[in-house]
C-alpha cells in the first residue's frame, strides 16, 4: 500500500495532478479545493483504490482527510470517487460537524446529497466522527441559499462555494469570495 508519496507537481488533468516521484509521472486524484500548481512540492497522505481496471492513488493534504475520506468509504454504496466528490464540496471539518449534529439539510443543500443518502451517511457515520471545534454555523448554507436568491443554479452555487479558499472565515466574507470567483 502506498500510504504516502513526496515530489513536484509536474501537470495537472481533471480530477487531479500528476506527481513526480524519483522520475515516475503518478496520477492522484485530488479534490478540486486542494489543487496545487505545476512547479510545487508537495507531500500527500494517500489512499490506493484497487480496481477491477487499475490502481488509483487520493491524495490528501492532512492525515485527517485521510482518515475522514476512509470513514466515508465504510458508508453502504459510497466509492471512493464519490467519497473525493463530497470532500470536494465542503470542508472537512464542515462535513464532520454535520454528520456529527445529524444536519441533513447541510449535507443535501450545500454537499448536494439526496435526502436518503444524507440520512444513510447521518445514520452510519454519526457515532464515529469526532467534530474538532470548526463548526459550519450555517454560514455555507445562508451563502449557497444568498447564490441561489441572486440566480445560481443550485450546481452553481456548490462550485462557487467549494472554489472558496478554507482560510475565508464568516459569512460575508465567504458570500464575497465566491461572487468574485464568478467573475473571473
Amino acid at each position: 500500500m502506498i500510504r504516502e508519496l513526496s515530489g513536484t507537481i509536474i501537470g495537472s488533468e481533471p480530477g487531479g495532478v500528476i506527481v513526480d516521484v524519483a522520475g515516475f509521472g503518478i496520477f492522484v486524484h485530488l479534490s478540486s479545493a486542494a489543487m496545487p500548481i505545476a512547479g510545487e512540492k508537495v507531500s500527500l497522505k494517500t489512499y490506493m483504490a484497487f480496481r477491477q481496471d487499475g490502481v488509483e492513488l487520493y491524495g490528501f493534504t492532512s492525515e485527517e482527510d485521510r482518515h475522514f475520506f476512509e470513514q466515508l468509504l465504510t458508508v453502504s454504496g459510497v466509492g471512493p470517487k464519490t467519497a473525493l466528490s463530497i470532500f470536494s464540496r465542503a470542508s472537512r471539518e464542515s462535513l464532520e460537524t454535520a454528520i456529527a449534529t445529524r444536519d441533513i439539510s447541510y449535507l443535501t443543500r450545500v454537499v448536494g446529497m439526496g435526502k436518503k443518502a444524507a440520512e444513510k451517511m447521518v445514520v452510519e457515520l454519526s457515532e464515529k466522527v469526532t467534530v474538532t471545534g470548526e463548526k459550519h454555523d450555517g454560514d455555507d448554507a445562508e451563502v449557497f441559499d444568498t447564490l441561489v436568491a441572486l440566480g445560481y443554479t443550485d450546481r452553481e452555487a456548490r462550485t462557487a462555494l467549494s472554489d472558496i479558499p478554507m482560510h475565508v472565515t464568516g459569512r460575508d466574507a465567504r458570500l464575497k469570495a465566491a461572487l468574485a470567483g464568478k467573475q473571473r
